[in-house]
């Protein structure tokens, strides 16, 4: 499997402060990759610098083999947030997206027949006419995936997306996620706090240190999905991860 996201010793610093000290991984094309890391490792900002949000001092990244700055286009992002527009429904919100990305190039039916298609995709076939205040926060979320999807990345980039649902919905949107990545066969860069969602969802796990921030380790995970973290070989995989998030 190709590398699609190569970050090669990347440094940044912000008054003063070490927040990259040559931080270096790839990402493959196709792969779903956690990142997990202490509070203030500068997990989320590893995002914005893999969109080229956020310049580094030195080291390089590029995606697709070209500079970060020329594949803009090949990124969608989903927030922890799922920021729709109150006053659109859920239809149109995800057609937003694609005005937004490719302004008068595609027409509007257009985009309106692959915003049903998607919403139906995330389970949400039915009720693209509903407004935001009618969704729950889980079908908020479905809508910001399906909305990612809808300009058709190679890469979407996930920042603790289901961190503010109740445990249930967390559960069930994890298994969701799973589901659709394996249909698109996109590649998810996804940043978690929680080892267990990393485990259940992650083909390899990026373990950050803390600041000044580098990779610590890279763990590969073969185990078939949907994985039940209370198996023998998955304990060990959480037991390791909690001694390497706790190293100083």
């Amino acid at each position: 499997m190709n590398a699609i996201v190569r970050l090669n010793e990347i440094s940044i610093a912000f008054g003063g402060e070490t927040i990259y000290d040559r931080l270096s991984f790839d990402i493959r094309d196709g792969e779903f990759i956690c990142i997990v890391g202490r509070s203030g490792c500068g997990k989320s900002t590893l995002l914005r610098v893999i969109a080229d949000l956020l310049a580094v001092d030195s080291g390089e990244v590029t995606i697709g083999g070209r500079p970060a700055k020329q594949a803009w286009q090949e990124i969608a992002f989903v927030f922890q947030s799922p920021r729709l527009l109150a006053w659109r429904s859920a239809e149109d919100n995800v057609v937003l997206g694609q005005q937004l990305r490719f302004g008068p190039s595609v027409d509007r039916q257009t985009m309106h027949c692959k915003a049903r298609e998607l919403l139906g995709l995330v389970g949400l076939g039915g009720d693209g006419h509903k407004m935001p205040a009618m969704l729950s926060g889980g079908e908020k979320q479905r809508v910001s995936i399906a909305r990612a999807l809808a300009v058709d990345p190679k890469i979407i980039l996930m920042d603790e997306p289901f961190s503010a649902l109740d445990i249930k919905t967390r559960h069930h949107m994890r298994s969701e996620l799973v589901e659709i990545w394996k249909k698109t066969g996109k590649t998810i860069v996804f940043v978690t706090h929680e080892i267990e969602e990393a485990i259940e969802l992650a083909d390899r796990i990026v373990v950050l240190s803390s600041k000044p921030t580098t990779v610590r380790q890279v763990m590969q995970l073969k185990t078939e999905r949907p994985r039940d973290l209370d198996t023998p070989e998955l304990k060990v995989v959480r037991a390791e991860l909690q001694t390497l998030l706790n190293a100083p």
